[in-house]
């Protein structure tokens, strides 16, 4: 019999299919398998339009047959199957589905699910395949068979092949230099890849394979062949949430998502309506080992009518929510033809929408109801969250505000934005805080002893992307965030405004003669009121905190930003009387050694350490 050519452009849209539209070669195994279950479903809904009550929904299977010795892996269902005539419409004509057909005909049938849509995926045998047999056998119709080495057209002509349903053999390509084929006929391989791709298709997939036993009454060993059904069939997510035990979401997290531990918290959301969708999110409690690196691969799992799409759907999550772990399957999501990708529409922006609230609902239910849960959920991941709150100038700030923590100095523990306004007394105007290395130097910091001394708390920033943070959140509930080191703290009444501006307006000559002493190292040397028990500190310029100019010089291009910070000195310490009593070259000496000790207190290295020591040991 001559070969009949595909009725489309074949050489040029098979190679499409083959080299283009599919990523991995391994996704051949998904199509064929979810073909097969579409055929099983239209067979068993046939039946129960016609009335057949003779139809056991449990007979129905789909085989996999590997054969190392033939080269070829078969796979068989027992569905509805094809005449020749379909055969060569649905086959020979490639994007012609008969899925597609099938739903038109009965769209009322909303209680089966069928998986094809484009009618393209059983050419992805050919990435695998230099030939593909497709035997089938349609209820009370002649059977046929299909085959077709690809390009160059197909043969379609009768059979004697038996069952109702259909056979497909798949004659593997030769292994060459850099690719093998031969890795679809090893057991585990296909195993793994019903696992990875297939694992919730509706039908039992089966493959016979072959396990030792220890033989009776003998230490011998003898191998057996056995029937192994490869997919779990029915996803645990489409379960009723009453049915789900805690220990049964946490099994099915750790064994999903490689995770020794169980989550911090657990989402099941259920969606019907224009959009119906079902998700199961899990918050981890520790990140994984890569979460901070390069490659680490943020976004859900996605599943169509339970087979899966997509390994990591990055749209399906903010990247604040990065660290969420999980899944969502629909009926509904518009796929382009290799499903493997998504078209971006209203339809995953709206999951996607709708996701983020219920994770930041769950996350807000923590913390108020769950405390240490989400103090730890937070020290693994609240760096993710003042992330977000940063990243596009902003834009998520008010979404994420609510879910912060900072450590108070007063409480000596986390609290949340929320509960440190709660708690200011009447007469404070604004949220202290202070930025440093470490909770023990924040602590002391003695820019804060003025308004610590005031019973104001303040909230202690240990992270380089803390200040960015509340910078951009600017205020909460209209009281505006303010450094213990920002010029304007607003602590005086008008008469010690009064008195400090007079008493800067005297020691005027003395600051100059510091500043010429200090050169560029600072830009301006001032008397402060903010210090108590401390003779100096150091404080940024507008908009640039000392915490700040650290974190930006420590990046790879900050060798060259310039200084901007000033050296603030304390009027009523000891040691400024005696400044007034230097010579020039005496003041230089202490200028530098205030500037040192500033500069160390802030946790800025010296310039110049062995000169700082001599300099101290010169004085003693």
């Amino acid at each position: 019999m001559s070969k009949k050519q595909f009725k489309t452009e074949s050489k040029k849209l098979l190679d499409l299919m083959i080299h283009s539209i599919y990523t991995h070669r391994e996704i051949f195994l998904r199509e064929l398998i979810s073909n097969a279950s579409d055929a099983i479903d239209k067979r068993y809904y046939a039946a129960m339009q016609s009335g057949e009550t003779g139809v056991d929904k449990e007979q129905f299977e789909i085989r996999l047959e590997p054969n190392k010795a033939e080269r070829t892996l078969t796979i068989t269902d027992n569905g509805c199957g094809m005449n020749a005539a379909e055969l060569e419409q649905n086959l020979g004509t490639i994007a012609k589905s008969g899925t597609q057909a099938f739903r038109a005909e009965h769209e009322n049938a909303e209680d089966i699910d069928i998986i094809g849509k484009f009618g393209v995926g059983f050419y992805a045998a050919f990435m695998v395949a230099k030939k593909v047999t497709v035997y089938s056998h349609k209820e009370g119709e002649d059977a046929a068979v299909w085959e077709s080495e690809g390009e160059d057209g197909y043969t379609v002509k009768p059979c004697s092949y038996e069952p109702v349903g259909t056979k497909i053999v798949l004659t593997l390509k030769d292994d060459g230099d850099e690719e093998s084929y031969g890795e679809f006929l090893e057991p585990y391989r296909l195993e793994s890849l019903v696992k990875k791709y297939s694992d919730y298709i509706r039908y039992p997939i089966r493959m016979q394979v072959e396990r030792s036993r220890k033989k009776e009454d003998s230490d011998e060993y003898e191998t057996i062949v056995e029937d192994k059904t490869l997919n779990s069939r029915v996803p645990l997510w489409h379960k009723n949430k009453s049915e789900i035990t805690k220990e049964e979401y946490a099994q099915f997290y750790r064994d999903a998502f490689h995770d020794f531990e169980e989550p911090i918290s657990t989402l099941h959301i259920n969606t019907e309506g224009m959009l119906s969708y079902t998700a199961l999110l899990y918050i981890p409690k520790r990140p994984p080992f890569d979460f901070n690196s390069k490659d680490y691969k943020r976004g859900l799992k996605l599943y169509a009518n339970g087979v899966m799409i997509m390994e990591h759907c990055e749209e399906l999550l903010p990247e604040y929510f990065g660290f969420v772990q999980g899944l969502v399957d629909s009926p509904d999501l518009s796929l382009n033809i290799s499903r493997e990708m998504l078209q971006h529409d209203r339809q995953l922006s709206a999951i996607a929408n709708n996701l983020k609230k219920k994770i930041l609902s769950e996350l807000l239910r923590m913390q108020r109801e769950e405390r240490e849960n989400y103090e730890t959920f937070f020290k693994a991941f609240g760096r993710t969250l003042k992330f977000g709150v940063y990243d596009k100038f902003g834009a998520n700030k008010d979404f994420l505000k609510d879910t912060l923590l900072f450590w108070s100095r007063k409480e000596d523990k986390p609290v949340t934005l929320k509960e440190y306004v709660d708690a200011m007394p009447e007469a404070q105007k604004h949220i202290n805080y202070a930025a440093g290395d470490t909770l023990a130097q924040v602590k002391k910091l003695p820019q804060a002893e003025r308004v610590a001394d005031m019973g104001y708390d303040i909230l202690c920033l240990i992270e380089d992307v803390d200040e960015f943070a509340l910078r951009i959140l600017e205020s909460y509930q209209e009281k505006p965030f303010k450094s213990v080191s920002d010029p304007d703290l607003d602590l005086n009444t008008e008469d010690e405004k009064k008195e400090m501006e007079k008493r800067a307006e005297e020691a005027k000559p003395l600051l100059t003669r510091m500043k010429n002493a200090l050169g560029d190292k600072v830009l301006d040397v001032r008397l402060t009121d903010r210090l108590k028990s401390a003779a100096a500190c150091l404080t940024g310029d507008e908009g640039m905190s000392v915490e700040m100019f650290k974190v930006l010089r420590s990046m790879p291009t900050g060798a060259t930003l310039p200084i901007t910070f000033h050296l603030e000195l304390n009027p009523d310490h000891p040691v400024y009387a005696k400044l007034s009593t230097l010579d020039d070259e005496q003041l230089k000496e202490y200028a530098f050694l205030l500037l040192g000790q500033a500069k160390l207190i802030a946790g800025l290295p010296l310039d110049d350490p062995a000169a700082f020591t001599e300099a101290i040991l010169k004085l003693m």
